[in-house]
């Protein structure tokens, strides 16, 4: 079952351009005093470095993908909102749903 995240990651893939985004919601949450700093620095970092390099890319790509319970952890915190449109989030939605 795909999850949210693999959608993003396949989102990215085709339109990395869209990395504006989480950095985007990075600062406005910052500025409006989120209180998870720290995990929003590390997506910042981590975001800044998929831009730059394409081995950093493939890094964001494969922890968006990652079912590890440190990678589950880190993206509890993950800034990708507006990412994805409501239609592209349904059938994931509609999944889960089903699935409870």
């Amino acid at each position: 079952m795909k999850t949210l995240h693999d959608l993003v990651a396949e989102k990215l893939a085709r339109e990395p351009s869209l990395l504006r985004v989480p950095l985007e919601n990075i600062d406005r949450w910052l500025a409006n005093g989120d209180n998870v700093p720290f995990r929003l620095e590390q997506w910042r970092q981590i975001i800044l470095r998929a831009q730059t390099s394409p081995e950093g890319f493939q890094e964001l790509l494969a922890l968006l993908r990652d079912r590890s319970e440190a990678s589950e952890r880190l993206r509890e915190f993950a800034p990708f909102a507006g990412v994805l449109t409501a239609a592209e989030r349904l059938p994931v939605i509609r999944q889960c749903v089903y699935s409870h």
